[in-house]
């Protein structure tokens, strides 16, 4: 039997009764729940949940909408209803340093990331030929004090005409304006360099092999106004010695730069990440 593969993924407050109207609704239609994750938060008696499941042929989306109608309305949920097999589209933004992006197209050219990237945009040249090579539209837009306005608009109307799901800042060296930042809230990731104490201005990796640091990280976060401060996806650390240069320090760090960011990457665009004030639910 042909099967359409859906993800569901609801918020609302706690009660009792969610899970099994949600889950009859559906077995009423013939779905069969692949995968199922839930999570209460005690703090604010917040509720999340996350369900892939398998309609039966002739079943549709709006068949699903119109089930769960009832269940919405009576607990008051915000809910997204997403088709797996559709291939969300990205936008990526870099500057010079190209290891993120490089990371993620890889990625997607082996069908780890599902996704089509449908522009990248950069401030500089440098990553010209690389989007030649994989075919991707790329758009060079410097961005000064004088028309970063201007630039930000262009960009919001690229995601527009592209019908972006997503923007990604794989290591783009321009800081969002507040506009932009709540205008793309929930729909931008940013990856940057993550340490204790924390090092900002140039060369961070640098600067922390001058201060000894034992640990160096990378943190995978959604855009807001507060700089680097959004909603955190992934994070990962790495352990560092004297015995190492600064230069050694860079190289672990785009490592890790890279795989948070595809890491966090993916699970945004499978739906696993909710929103829950300033921090994220993530199932993993």
């Amino acid at each position: 039997m042909t099967t359409n593969t859906f993800i569901l993924v609801l918020a609302c407050d706690d009660r009792p009764g969610i899970v099994a109207q949600v889950t009859s609704e559906l077995a009423a239609l013939g779905a069969n729940i692949a995968e199922s994750s839930q999570f209460w938060d005690r703090g604010t008696n917040g509720f999340f949940m996350r369900i892939a499941f398998q309609a039966p042929e002739g079943v549709l989306r709006h068949d699903i909408e119109r089930a769960l109608q009832p269940a919405i309305d009576r607990f008051q949920m915000r809910v997204t209803l997403s088709e797996a097999t559709r291939r969300p589209k990205v936008i990526i933004l870099v500057s010079k340093f190209d290891h993120a992006l490089l990371h993620l197209l890889y990625q997607i050219r082996v069908g780890w990331l599902h996704a089509e990237v449908v522009a990248i945009v950069s401030n500089h040249e440098d990553s010209r030929r690389t989007a030649e090579l994989e075919a991707i539209p790329y758009h060079h837009w410097p961005v000064s004090k004088t028309n970063k306005a201007e630039q930000e608009e262009k960009l919001l109307g690229l995601v527009q005409e592209t019908g972006a799901d997503l923007v990604i800042l794989a290591r783009y060296m321009q800081v969002f304006s507040d506009t932009l930042s709540k205008r793309l809230y929930g729909k931008a990731i940013n990856i940057h360099h993550s340490f204790l104490p924390s090092f900002k201005g140039a060369k961070p990796y640098h600067q922390a092999h001058e201060r000894g640091v034992k640990l160096i990280g990378a943190t995978a976060h959604y855009v807001t106004p507060d700089l680097d401060e959004g909603p955190i996806i992934e994070q990962e650390t790495e352990r560092v010695s004297h015995a190492l240069t600064a230069d050694d320090f860079v190289a672990s760090g785009r490592d890790i730069e890279s795989r948070v960011l595809a890491r966090a990457v993916r699970l945004h665009l499978e739906r696993r990440v909710m929103l829950n004030g300033h921090k994220t639910v993530v199932f993993s």
